[in-house]
């Protein structure tokens, strides 16, 4: 019988079993190691990029802030001025008596007539002043007879003298008070 020794024959294909088992194995671990260091750079990048993102909210947010600030202010200042407005209007409403008179006399005077002297004694009104001419007291009184707060207006007195070097016609005017209707009072239920 012929004996054939196949104990190299064995370890050879064993240590090339070996060789090719820890080159799978290396790949392998290299394979794992390129996917694993790819899904890092991967979630870097996305936690880089929603950074990025926060960053760019929170700056908008402050602007948004800052605009919203000076909205409130806006809102305040323009509450501010309404209630001013308000009082003012609620002032002109209320505004009577020699104050509202007087406001009245303004308005009519011409321009070169001057009043000079304002009395008032219950409805008796005595004005005195000084013009240009005799038409401005004329157009004058038409304007008082025309205006709701004085009635019977009569001159009194128109006379010449001199201011200055310049002649000027110097007046006297008595007038009535309009009655003025007591207000209406609101109904008790």
């Amino acid at each position: 019988m012929i004996k054939i020794n196949l104990l190299p024959v064995r370890s050879s294909k064993k240590k090339e079993t070996a060789i090719q088992e820890l080159a799978i194995a290396g790949v392998v671990i290299v394979a794992i190691a390129l996917i694993v260091t790819s899904l890092y750079v991967f979630k870097r990048v996305q936690v880089a990029t929603a950074n990025e993102n926060i960053a760019s909210a929170n700056n908008k947010i402050s602007e948004l802030k800052a605009k919203i600030g000076k909205l409130e202010e806006l809102k305040t200042l323009k509450e501010q001025v309404r209630k001013k407005l308000d009082v003012l209007i609620q002032l002109r409403k209320n505004k009577t008596g020699p104050a509202q008179r007087l406001a009245t006399l303004s308005d009519l005077a011409p321009e070169q007539l001057w009043l000079t002297n304002y009395s008032e004694t219950g409805q008796d009104v005595k004005i005195s002043g000084i013009a240009s001419n005799e038409d401005l007291i004329a157009q004058f009184m038409k304007s008082l007879e025309a205006s709701s707060d004085f009635m019977a207006v009569e001159l009194v007195v128109s006379e010449q003298t001199v201011v200055g070097e310049t002649k000027l016609k110097k007046f006297d005017i008595t007038m009535k008070l309009e009655s003025a209707t007591p207000p209406v009072a609101a109904d008790k239920k």
